[in-house]
């Protein structure tokens, strides 16, 4: 490692710790999703959160915003929402000279932080309108691409429960989320200190700690993070071995698996495993952090068969158990 490159590392982490600090106050406890959160963001991608309403989802975005300095938009996603209401559109207007011009009007994705709240509401002709953008930060409208925010991240929410009505979301745009995040209920203590905090007269406010051009910088730092043989192996085994029907298919799958994850997943491994070895205050990734991240990073690239269904089979724990084997690291350890 350079000497340049260790003090950059350590300024970062004490930025990031401000930066947990700052947000613990506005989205109290659920430390993992605050991190699998910061984790998304510093490596330059997109995040999905999957929760029960109420669970505070959009708060944790909100104050993301807030404390990472990024211009924020937040679009409510509806059966009736066109691409246009995302993207934007041209309208004619008439110039003082007498003529005739079309003028584009930016839809709410030229932002640096959106929010596609319950994004899964939509129709699948609108929730293609995310796909570009969120691969090339830019769009292309009437032949012309338009370059989005930067940096540019995609913050969407996902109720699990309330199925009527809503459209899953195509593989392809799954594909695209860096990590899944699973919103769990608060535990006991948790959710009285929630209840104390935002039941008075006043909400916590929450204070800036990065700028764009930090997080940028941040991003460009994970990516020159030392990555140990080990941790690439681990990355490359774990990924490979989650594909049925390959020659490196874990030798326990069976007939579990319908389809599994693609090189893009073995890419955010890379950057994520760096980001949470910097949240925990070490200077490479190790294999641990490899099957930590394993189900955030696979569970939403993947598919249980109809056997495996049939049999009343958890796709996590089937992530789980390739991981383990994988990385050589149990359940209890990661």
């Amino acid at each position: 490692m350079s000497d340049t490159l260790l003090p950059a590392i350590e300024a970062l982490g004490d930025r990031l710790s401000q930066a947990r600090a700052a947000i613990a106050p506005r989205f109290i406890g659920q430390e993992t999703v605050v991190d699998l959160a910061l984790t998304a963001l510093l490596s330059g991608g997109h995040a999905l959160l999957v929760g029960l309403p109420g669970l505070g989802k959009t708060r944790l975005v909100d104050t993301l915003a807030t404390v990472m300095g990024l211009q924020s938009n937040r679009i409510q996603f509806t059966p009736d929402l066109m691409p246009a209401d995302i993207l934007g559109s041209e309208v004619l207007e008439t110039a003082e000279d007498g003529k005739r011009v079309f003028r584009f009007i930016e839809g709410p994705v030229f932002c640096q932080l959106l929010m596609a709240d319950e994004i899964n509401r939509a129709s699948p002709r609108t929730q293609s309108a995310l796909l570009q953008a969120m691969q090339e930060r830019e769009v292309t409208i009437a032949g012309q691409h338009r370059k989005l925010g930067m940096p540019f991240h995609v913050l969407a929410t996902q109720n699990p429960i309330e199925q009527e009505g809503t459209y899953p979301l195509p593989e392809a745009q799954l594909d695209r989320f860096l990590v899944q995040i699973d919103v769990p209920y608060p535990d006991r203590d948790t959710e009285r200190a929630i209840l104390m905090a935002t039941t008075g007269t006043e909400d916590a406010q929450v204070q800036g700690v990065f700028s764009p051009a930090d997080l940028l910088a941040a991003q460009t730092l994970i990516r020159r993070m030392p990555v140990g043989d080990s941790v690439v192996a681990a990355i490359l085994g774990l990924v490979r071995a989650c594909r049925p029907g390959t020659p490196d298919a874990d030798a326990t799958l069976g007939d579990a698996l319908a389809w599994g994850p693609g090189p893009r997943a073995a890419q955010a491994l890379m950057l994520a495993v760096r980001a949470r070895a910097l949240l925990q205050g070490r200077l490479a990734p190790s294999t641990e952090d490899v099957a930590a991240l394993a189900r955030p990073v696979l569970v939403h690239r993947m598919a249980l068969s109809f056997a495996a269904r049939a049999r009343g089979e958890d796709l996590g724990g089937v992530i789980d158990r390739i991981a383990a084997r994988a990385t050589g690291v149990t359940e209890a350890a990661a």
